[in-house]
């Protein structure tokens, strides 16, 4: 039996958790194994429990969803968080991402939506726009990070950087699939593997990591999203 993805809801508002939770209750394939009502309550259980995936409000006592975000991917960095919040400015989507979030979800969203989102970054696909990575990308090749150095990527088989490489152009595992003539399900074990050896939790991170290492170089990536 396959196993659950198992989540964690971080929301200062005790409704909105239990509607959360009513939801994920009501799938076969998520769970929820924790719940926390403020940051710091978020980073000690995300610390105990790893979970896979994180829901975290933007807005929280003790510390708000980017300060958590950054100090969950120290302690789980295999946990992945999708931010919720009523804010869809770019340059504050983008703060959030750089901080370690798979993606996020507006508090408009429906229920569907966050289902479909967990289920999404757990398969290793994008949730975020084509033309949001391209700002993301752009604006991690600016950053002197590590000096640019290939360190790492030496681990990565020729296929997985080839994997990476097209993730980072925007196509789904799907198109990822058709365009190397291989199955669905190879694809994701090969974003997997890159997980693990990235030691990253989502589709999000792994592109960014490997851009601000150099590893991708700006011509591989969305440049023909609109940005703007």
């Amino acid at each position: 039996m396959k196993e659950k993805i198992r989540v964690l809801i971080a929301d200062d508002h005790a409704l909105l958790r239990e509607a959360m939770r009513n939801l994920i209750d009501r799938q076969d394939d998520i769970e929820v194994v924790g719940e926390a009502s403020d940051g710091e309550e978020a980073v000690q259980l995300s610390s105990r429990l790893k979970p896979d995936i994180a829901i975290m409000d933007i807005v929280m006592p003790k510390l708000n969803g980017i300060e958590a975000s950054k100090e969950i991917k120290r302690v789980s960095p295999g946990t992945a968080i999708i931010i919720l919040t009523a804010y869809d400015d770019a340059q504050y989507v983008l703060g959030l991402l750089e901080a370690g979030a798979a993606g996020y979800l507006l508090k408009s969203a429906r229920g569907r939506d966050v289902v479909a989102a967990i289920r999404a970054v757990r398969e290793g696909e994008s949730v975020l726009h084509p033309s949001i990575i391209a700002m993301l990308l752009k604006r991690a090749i600016g950053l002197p990070a590590e000096e640019n150095r290939q360190t790492g990527k030496e681990n990565l088989t020729e296929r997985e950087i080839e994997v990476l490489r097209l993730a980072a152009r925007g196509m789904s595992n799907k198109e990822i699939a058709e365009e190397l003539s291989v199955t669905v399900r190879t694809v994701k074990a090969h974003i997997s593997n890159l997980f693990d050896k990235m030691d990253v939790a989502s589709r999000t991170e792994a592109i960014l990591k490997a851009v601000r290492e150099g590893w991708l170089a700006l011509d591989e990536t969305p440049h023909s999203a609109d940005t703007g």
